[in-house]
């Protein structure tokens, strides 16, 4: 499992971050506080305090870097 902070501050951000995700068949976390959501689920998304970064926890043994590339713009510094 690899964890990186994403930011996702607009709406547009929220469905081309969710559109990019869902082509891999992998499980994405999405960690706010106490709360955990599934990261392919939009309206999920939307119930978190999108204001400040979050964790993204990705479930994968393979394909890491390709994952990291295509989240890029996305992943906070």
């Amino acid at each position: 499992m690899k964890t990186v902070q994403i930011s996702l501050n607009s709406i547009d951000k929220v469905k081309s971050f969710v559109n990019d995700i869902t082509k891999f068949d992998v499980d994405f976390d999405l960690v706010s506080g106490r709360y955990v959501i599934d990261a392919k689920s939009i309206m999920g998304i939307f119930s978190l305090d999108l204001s400040k970064p979050i964790d993204l926890n990705i479930h994968a043994e393979n394909d890491i870097e390709t994952i990291l590339s295509v989240l890029k713009p996305y992943i906070v510094e």
